[in-house]
C-alpha cells in the first residue's frame, strides 16, 4: 500500500464517519427498529466503511 492509498482511504473514512453521524442526528430512526440509523455508533461506523470504500476506488494501482 502506498502513502496515497492510505491517505485516500483514511480521508474517506473520516468524511464518511462525519456524514454517518450527521445522518443519524438529523434524519435517524425514531422507532429504534432501523439497524443502521437507530444508534449513532452504527451509523458512524457504517458511514466510515462506505466512505473508505468509496474513496479507495479512486486510487490508480
Amino acid at each position: 500500500m502506498t502513502k496515497k492509498t492510505i491517505i485516500l482511504t483514511a480521508s474517506g473514512m473520516v468524511a464518511g464517519a462525519v456524514a454517518g453521524y450527521l445522518y443519524y442526528h438529523f434524519i435517524g430512526c425514531n422507532s429504534g427498529t432501523c439497524l443502521i440509523t437507530s444508534r449513532p455508533v452504527n451509523s458512524t461506523l457504517y458511514g466510515a466503511v462506505m466512505g473508505g470504500l468509496l474513496l479507495s476506488m479512486f486510487d490508480r494501482k
